[in-house]
């Protein structure tokens, strides 16, 4: 017993501590997560999305509730999550790119903190514009319960925004004093909510609607093996060699070395999905909120329609905002003329390489990784739009079976247990893996 890696867990002061706080923080944001924003009618609002349930017309709600673990359908103070400031993050981004003395000035001395402070104030404004489509939804939807609508209004955005606000602090508490990226648990344990209702919902369809139990064993292989595919994607190198001569430091001769850069065969990992998800929603939600309108106008309504999760363009307009994330993303984080100009100013060389070809070579085993990554980051990405319409799965299951939440929750699994390995073995204790180890995906 004593070899047991889940009891040494608990043997560890410091990881003990850490896990029991991540727990508290995590169910802290689950209480918020049931808790109504003032204003609403809570029975008005059960039968509704209830009577939506029932007729299958609740894409647009199951989409929204995806990341929040049900807290849209409830209205809650969390029913924005962390994507507000996910989507802040992809601006920024792109803002660096498209200005380059904004790069220059995050590079600089403070320049990091100062964009976290314009991340968080941006998050603030894309709350607001979120929290007001809200409004109009609750208005559309008959939920509201208070008579004057402009009070509503002002004390639903202020509540929705702290909300997402307090979301996000929530999460950078779970990063620097619990375990693995705060972030991305805030996000894998909205999913991981929504099993337990998915799991009763799969069987009550079995039961009084039909679905035969072949498509499901299927499906549940299907699953499976898909799990597995993820974990040997993510787990993955390309190794470039890189030899650094011999140096003369002082009075002091290093001997000559050769290591390697370990590129991912998916060196995006899962970000490209999350971006391309979170860059939909907005107008996803802006759009459905003014079309759930009887008054709406025609071309709102079609757009809603194009934009439906469940429809082909927007699947193919998914698939190719992960592709350009995909490279994009790339070039942020591994950038070729940055590994290049590091590589020749510390003396070292790829092997069979000119020095002034490294950046190109570089950039050419990076493309080869990149596409086929996003590629298969786009084929589980429609993976459950696939499942529901050929095995008639409710879409709450199909969600859980494929796409981001499957990606998620594996990378954000493999990023924990990596993380939890290593405060064990240097509290020389045995990890999970007595041979190999587990990878961290870095969220």
């Amino acid at each position: 017993m004593a070899s047991n890696s889940l009891v040494n867990i608990f043997k560890v002061p410091e990881l003990r501590s850490r896990l029991f706080f991540t727990f508290v923080v995590l169910a802290v944001y689950r209480l918020g997560c049931v808790l109504t924003i003032p204003g609403i009618d809570a029975a008005a609002l059960f039968d509704y999305f209830n009577n939506l349930a029932k007729a299958n017309n609740n894409a647009f709600a199951s989409y929204m509730d995806f990341f929040v673990g049900g807290a849209f359908s409830n209205f809650s103070v969390f029913m924005l999550g962390v994507m507000p400031y996910i989507s802040t993050q992809i601006i920024m981004q792109l803002l660096m790119i498209i200005f380059p003395a904004l790069k220059r000035a995050v590079q600089e001395d403070g320049g990091q903190q100062q964009m976290a402070v314009w991340t968080r104030v941006g998050t603030v404004a894309v709350c607001l514009i979120q929290s007001f489509a809200v409004t109009i939804y609750a208005k559309n939807i008959g939920v509201i319960s208070l008579n004057n609508e402009v009070a509503f209004k002002l004390l639903a955005m202020l509540t929705v925004t702290t909300g997402s606000m307090v979301t996000v602090w929530l999460g950078d508490q779970i990063t620097g004093h619990g375990i693995g990226n705060g972030i991305s648990i805030m996000i894998f344990a909205g999913i991981v909510a929504r099993m337990p209702s998915a799991i009763v919902e799969l069987v009550d369809k079995v039961r009084n609607d039909g679905l035969n139990v072949v498509f499901v064993l299927v499906a549940l292989v299907i699953f499976v093996a898909i799990i597995a595919l993820v974990v040997c994607e993510e787990s993955g190198e390309r190794r470039v060699p890189v030899h650094f001569a011999s140096q003369m430091r002082g009075r002091k001769q290093y001997a000559a070395q050769s290591t390697y850069i370990p590129f991912k065969v998916n060196p995006t990992n899962v970000m490209p999905l999350i971006f391309a998800s979170s860059f939909l929603q907005l107008p996803l939600q802006l759009v459905s909120s003014v079309a759930s309108g009887s008054g709406a106008a025609r071309w709102v309504q079609k757009l809603a329609v194009f934009l439906n999760p469940n429809g082909l363009w927007y699947n193919v307009l998914l698939v190719v905002l992960i592709i350009f994330f995909a490279f994009f993303y790339a070039q942020v984080t591994m950038n070729p003329t940055e590994i290049a100009k590091q590589i020749r100013e510390n003396g070292g060389s790829i092997p069979n390489v000119r020095a002034d070809k490294a950046e190109e070579y570089l950039q050419r085993i990076l493309n080869h990784l990149v596409f086929p990554g996003s590629l298969f980051l786009a084929a589980v990405a429609i993976l459950p739009t696939i499942i529901q319409l050929i095995f008639k799965f409710p879409q709450s299951v199909a969600m859980l079976m494929g796409g981001t939440s499957l990606i998620i929750m594996v990378g954000v699994d493999l990023d924990t247990m990596s993380q939890i390995e290593a405060l064990l073995k240097m509290h020389h204790h045995d990890g999970f893996m007595k041979k190999g180890r587990v990878r961290s995906r870095n969220l």
